[in-house]
């Protein structure tokens, strides 16, 4: 397994679901832009769920399919990616390759009944750390959204969520 597969697993696995749904969510996101705007994020104060556990990747170019699929099956509900502005990569295509894996892989979580929304992709500076903490913040919401992930959601969930939506149809 390599580094990036074990950092990976950890972040999955650290967040702790208190009480009520609070969903688990990785970021993968650039040493150069993304993780910087997550320091600076901090370093503003900025208020922001802490939902959100980073895996920092010298390149989100660096990123691949397995990895995200890895967070999940490690307990992620959300998985989001966070790479420089177009254009301004520090390894000129990085950021461009990222985008496109999770374009595909939200092909694959698609197929496979895990939603496509799970997964998402942000663009920013180093310098926007507004930008960071609204990505998390949007992630959070979404995820809450959609509910625990498929993969781990936990037992009878399924069934509370059908009973609700046929209490929900069968009102007048």
């Amino acid at each position: 397994m390599s580094e990036i597969e074990v950092e990976v697993e950890e972040a999955a696995e650290s967040a702790d679901v208190v009480e009520g749904f609070e969903p688990k969510i990785v970021a993968f996101c650039c040493h150069y832009c993304a993780y910087t705007a997550a320091d600076l994020a901090g370093s503003m104060r900025l208020q922001y769920p802490p939902n959100v556990r980073v895996v920092r990747l010298l390149c989100t170019g660096k990123t691949d399919p397995i990895f995200f699929l890895k967070a999940f099956e490690g307990g992620a509900d959300g998985v989001f990616v966070a790479g420089c502005m177009e254009g301004d990569c520090h390894f000129l295509q990085g950021n461009y390759r990222a985008k496109k894996r999770v374009r595909y892989t939200k092909g694959l979580l698609e197929e496979a009944g895990i939603g496509g929304e799970r997964l998402e992709f942000f663009n920013m500076s180093a310098g926007e750390g507004t930008k960071f903490a609204a990505a998390v913040k949007e992630m959070t919401t979404r995820i809450k959204g959609l509910g625990p992930s498929p993969i781990n959601a936990p037992e009878g969930h399924l069934e509370k969520t059908i009973e609700k939506i046929e209490q929900t149809v069968e009102k007048p």
